[in-house]
């Protein structure tokens, strides 16, 4: 059975707004020993581990607000969850990652002889479209890196964590939780710790490499505070490692500063990054190395991005171009 408002049971007039509130202790030790679990079995980061988190406290207080436990709730019951989560107007994506993350707990369950039959087993996953990321132009690049004040240490900073965002294609975690010791101005590259903890080594560029080389040499000891010399390469204001959400306002600021009309997303530049390279003619397994997927077709979804480049070819190589 498909997940839809319309073919799914309604949620108990009973039921609350969602609120990943306060658990019964039961629930508490019970999610606990899940994502112990799941972080033994597969090695996933502490970003995955709270969203997996998030989405079950999420579960589990509506089925509380419903007199209702993990334990015992049936197939319909998580189906009336997942109406409720629908109507509140989330989207289908976020329904998929919900029912995910609901049914991969419920495995556990049945693994652990917990609970002797899956309720999640014939549910289906709601269909989702293709999303497109939206890229910025090179010109919008352009201007998003000459924003930053580069006359203080801060400033330098940030345009140098730009600059390297986008050379290099890197996720926001892995930019920020850059260390020193990740660092090889004289081979021009980066040591990376991506999803799953992969390594890979990942090229800078020279114009990166040149900001890079007059940070660390004239601009990183004015930020540094408690930070040793081989730890954080962009320390904050505080000389520690810098946050996601931190840098994440850090790209809206200067976004604004620039005049840029396109809504940024934290993964802006990665998207830039790839959709640049692909319409300058980078073969596809090269931008999948690059990014760290691995899966290429998580990269394809970039050949939809790149049309111009497409078109270009299409132009240049086919008889009625």
């Amino acid at each position: 059975m498909k997940v839809s408002p319309k073919a799914s049971p309604k949620a108990s007039p009973k039921a609350s707004p969602v609120d990943p509130g306060t658990l019964s202790q039961a629930h508490s030790q019970l999610l606990d020993g899940y994502l112990d679990s799941i972080w033994m079995e597969r090695g996933l980061s502490r970003n995955t581990l709270e969203s997996y988190g998030r989405d079950l406290k999420y579960f589990v207080h509506w089925l509380q607000a419903n007199n209702e436990t993990v334990l015992g709730a049936s197939r319909q019951q998580v189906l009336a969850y997942l109406t409720h989560r629908v109507e509140q107007g989330i989207t289908a994506r976020s329904s998929a990652r919900a029912l995910s993350s609901i049914r991969s707990l419920y495995r556990f369950l049945v693994r652990e002889e917990r609970i002797s039959e899956d309720p999640t087993l014939r549910i289906e996953n709601p269909k989702l479209g293709r999303k497109l990321p939206e890229s910025l132009s090179e010109k919008a690049v352009d201007a998003l890196l000459s924003a930053p004040n580069t006359k203080t240490a801060v400033g330098f900073r940030d345009r140098t964590m730009l600059e390297l965002l986008y050379a290099t294609g890197l996720r926001v975690s892995e930019l920020v939780n850059l260390r020193m010791i990740d660092v090889n101005l004289r081979q021009g590259v980066l040591r990376v710790i991506g999803k799953g903890d992969k390594e890979r080594l990942v090229p800078i560029g020279a114009e990166a490499i040149d900001w890079l080389d007059a940070f660390i040499q004239d601009h990183r000891a004015a930020l540094m505070r408690r930070a040793g010399p081989d730890e954080v390469l962009f320390p904050s204001n505080r000389g520690r490692a810098m946050t996601r959400q931190a840098f994440w306002y850090l790209i809206k600021r200067h976004s604004a500063q620039a005049g840029i009309g396109v809504s940024l997303s934290p993964h802006s530049l990665r998207h830039a990054f790839a959709t640049h390279l692909l319409n300058h003619g980078a073969d596809l397994r090269v931008v999948q190395l690059l990014l760290g997927h691995s899966d290429l077709s998580t990269t394809q979804i970039y050949t939809h991005v790149a049309k111009h480049r497409m078109q270009a070819l299409h132009a240049e190589h086919h008889p009625r171009g």
